[in-house]
């Protein structure tokens, strides 16, 4: 029989009311915070993306954010948490095309109209490719190899062209962790001639590189022991592969040093993308040069030239991202990134390959992700061709759960691209 409630019970149920309410109270707040743990990755991204204004013109960007030419304003807080993460992005279907003839890790290349140069490049750590491969987007085919002079560097070269001729500066000689060299040369496309060129006043290694106002630009990289960044800057006149002057000229530093990095000229601002400080170095008393590794640091960073000379900061990338030298191309007025390397892993330490394809809407200066590759992929070369964007070569992940550095590839994929 149930006993009948009295008044001295109703103090006693307000309570269990009371302790009912903050035992759901309590469960909401462990709620979200498991749910915001497990989308931190996410909103890594959105931060990063956010940050950057939506619709400002490059004057109005620069003059909120003013650095009177000496770049003390530069941000310092980068946002590093989970960029060994991928970012959120679209699925995009690739089709495989007709593989390189060898596989690359570290090589360059350089596109004209409808045919890309693939230029030397590791095959193994022990050997490196001293030739060109050339790869015809119009009917998916290589041939037309040839050799490079015997004097050039065979990895982390500095590359650009004017359309017809192509200037190939510095870069690292052999196999290993060689270091770099000075020398400079100049490739006629129409008749696959080599010509020396003036070399750069020290060595250096993976400079940024780019043709800009009727100048051949040199900067950054790392310096002769492939670790140390090179912060110099010099130009030289050039016209139709020659040079017009004796010698460089020393030009404004660059803000930041290193190599593995875009460099690009878009509206006719040059731009240095990305890149890191350090890189593996020769193991001390190897008689090969074995590659020992050092600290890296990879960085978002982007820097622009502007008409007085002088850097200026733009929005920095979704996440740190090296290895990007000939990873980019232009596309309807954006920069597009294919791949690279990112922070290293805060557990295991391993270097941390990059899937995203990201775009640079250069008019909004907006960073976005446009899709996913087929696999993580770093020193990838790219090319664009009849809406398609392709990419060759690099070293890819060891698979979907592990973004650390495998095997290197000649493989060459194609997407369609629409933004």
């Amino acid at each position: 029989m149930a006993r009948p409630a009295g008044k001295h019970n109703a103090p006693i149920g307000r309570f269990s009311i009371l302790l009912g309410c903050v035992g759901l109270l309590g469960a909401a707040l462990i709620l979200d915070l498991l749910w915001a743990s497990s989308s931190y990755s996410s909103s890594a991204y959105s931060w990063a993306v956010q940050k950057t204004p939506a619709a400002v013109t490059v004057q109005e960007y620069l003059h909120k954010n003013s650095t009177k030419g000496d770049l003390k304003g530069k941000e310092n807080g980068r946002f590093l948490s989970a960029t060994f993460a991928d970012l959120p992005g679209p699925e995009l279907d690739w089709e495989k095309m007709a593989s390189a003839p060898v596989p690359r890790l570290d090589g360059a290349a350089i596109q004209i109209k409808n045919l890309l140069y693939v230029f030397a490049g590791y095959g193994t750590i022990d050997y490196v490719h001293s030739h060109v491969d050339i790869y015809n987007f119009t009917d998916n085919t290589w041939g037309g190899r040839f050799d490079m002079p015997k004097e050039m560097a065979h990895s982390h070269l500095g590359m650009v062209t004017d359309g017809r001729y192509i200037y190939v500066v510095t870069g690292q000689y052999g196999p290993q962790c060689r270091g770099p060299t000075a020398r400079t040369f100049v490739l006629d496309t129409r008749t696959n001639t080599w010509e020396d060129f003036v070399p750069l006043p020290v060595p250096r290694y993976a400079p940024a590189t780019q043709l800009w106002r009727g100048r051949l630009h040199v900067m950054g990289g790392s310096k002769e022991n492939r670790h140390t960044p090179g912060l110099e800057h010099w130009s030289i006149a050039v016209k139709d592969g020659k040079a017009l002057e004796k010698e460089w000229k020393t030009e404004i530093p660059i803000p930041r040093g290193g190599p593995h990095r875009a460099c690009v000229v878009i509206d006719d601002r040059l731009l240095v993308i990305g890149g890191q400080e350090g890189d593996f170095m020769a193991k001390p008393g190897s008689p090969i040069f074995k590659c020992s590794r050092r600290n890296e640091v990879v960085y978002s960073d982007v820097y622009m030239l502007d008409d007085e000379m002088k850097w200026k900061t733009l929005p920095p990338m979704p996440k740190p991202d090296s290895h990007i030298e000939f990873a980019w191309v232009i596309v309807n007025g954006s920069i597009v990134i294919v791949g690279g390397t990112t922070d290293k892993h805060p557990n295991t330490k391993k270097m941390i390959l990059v899937g995203e394809i990201f775009r640079f809407h250069f008019a909004s200066l907006k960073w976005s992700v446009l899709g996913k590759l087929p696999y993580r992929v770093k020193t990838t070369l790219v090319g664009f061709w009849e809406g398609y964007l392709y990419f060759t070569s690099g070293q890819r992940d060891r698979g979907p759960e592990d973004p650390s550095p495998k095997k290197v590839l000649g493989d060459v994929w194609r997407t369609k691209l629409q933004f």
